[in-house]
């Protein structure tokens, strides 16, 4: 009897160490993904993943057409299938910038703001078993997971990992860079073919996992049915390592290309040219002229200061220490943006080197305080 009571218990001990070495296989690149989230700074953090990103599984299912559905989607995935929950993403509106430049050494450069109502930015360094190493980012209270919810405690770093499946901006490995901007109107986007389907945000992932370059990102574009997020009007600046920069806008469900180094919240195509420009706002043009002034050719020191002088401004409680530059760039820090009550501002600034694959980030206008990170780190 004690005998067949061991061998019972030796067999059901050995059937919760397979179960367990199963589970772990399984959710171990999770887990690991998860425990790897790090605060940079005040509404900055870091995560790296490596393995299966989810995407090949979420085109097989024919894409999604709205954030509500990537977001039960990502959740599916990070429980591998186990629970399939209800989820609101938030809809705020947003006002970014970016420009595009050429070093001294010919090197390609883009810089780039995100600014927001209010935002905990998440760099996510994603290494996948399949497409290009990217390093992107995203606002995780777009997916609304709760007031003041922040990246820390494993269960909301892992919450965090939806970032694989949704970003704002990023680089990949091959020097493509690519950020979300808001356009001019509240004129949603929805294509509806035969085509896999795919939102504004999701398909910047998509894009920086399959594309090399500039080209082969509109081609990826023209192959799937585009579906606006957050309920506006949104365009894309692209960039890469040739130097060709580009703003992707939509009209009448149409992609428009337009052959520009700058961009910001209003509309640059023909058919609805300087829709969204709002008096006083003056990024776009300051951005022209400071490429103007150097023909297009910056250092890095030259774009950041040039970037950080449309970056947006905040509430009193967040205190922006724009240390940059030249004296006349400190005088000028706030010059040209549109006064927002109640606006956080510039919750992330980025500047990406193209020709040597790697981007520095600054948090909410500390210009004296980057985090720099670098791709090409497959092995």
């Amino acid at each position: 009897m004690k005998k067949a009571l061991k061998i019972a218990l030796l067999s059901v001990l050995g059937l919760v160490i397979v179960v367990g070495v199963l589970m772990w296989m399984e959710f171990s690149p999770l887990v690991k993904g998860a425990n790897s989230c790090v605060k940079l700074d005040n509404g900055l953090y870091y995560m790296e993943y490596r393995g299966d990103d989810g995407f090949d599984g979420l085109m097989a299912k024919g894409g999604i057409e709205s954030a509500d559905q990537l977001a039960g989607y990502a959740i599916e995935f990070l429980s591998k299938g186990h629970y399939k929950p209800e989820v609101k993403t938030k809809k705020e509106g947003f006002g970014c910038s970016a420009l595009t430049v050429r070093t001294p050494e010919g090197d390609v450069l883009m810089g780039r703001n995100f600014d927001f109502p209010s935002a905990i930015g998440v760099i996510m360094h994603c290494i996948p078993d399949k497409g290009y190493e990217t390093i992107t980012t995203f606002n995780v209270e777009f997916y609304g997971f709760g007031e003041d919810f922040k990246p820390e405690g494993f269960k909301n770093q892992y919450l965090c990992l939806t970032g694989l499946f949704v970003a704002l901006d990023g680089i990949n490995e091959k020097g493509l860079a690519i950020a979300d901007l808001m356009a001019g109107d509240t004129i949603e986007t929805h294509q509806r073919t035969s085509k896999p389907d795919l939102t504004t945000t999701a398909a910047i992932s998509y894009m920086l996992k399959n594309a090399a370059n500039v080209d082969e990102a509109l081609k990826l574009l023209e192959g799937i049915d585009m579906h606006s997020d957050i309920g506006s009007a949104h365009h894309y600046a692209m960039a890469d390592v040739s130097g060709r920069s580009v703003v992707v806008e939509y009209v009448d469900n149409k992609m428009v290309v337009i052959e520009s180094p700058a961009v910001a919240n209003h509309y640059l195509c023909e058919q609805k040219l300087n829709v969204g420009l709002e008096e006083g706002d003056d990024r776009y043009d300051i951005l022209c002229q400071r490429y103007d002034q150097t023909h297009g050719v910056m250092s890095k020191k030259q774009l950041t200061e040039a970037i950080a002088i449309v970056s947006q401004p905040m509430e009193q409680r967040e205190q922006s220490d724009a240390r940059i530059g030249s004296a006349e760039s400190r005088q000028r820090k706030t010059e040209g943006q549109p006064q927002r009550e109640g606006f956080l501002g510039t919750a992330w600034t980025m500047v990406m080197d193209l020709s040597h694959p790697s981007v520095t980030y600054y948090s909410r206008r500390h210009f004296s305080k980057s985090f720099h990170f670098e791709l090409g780190n497959k092995e």
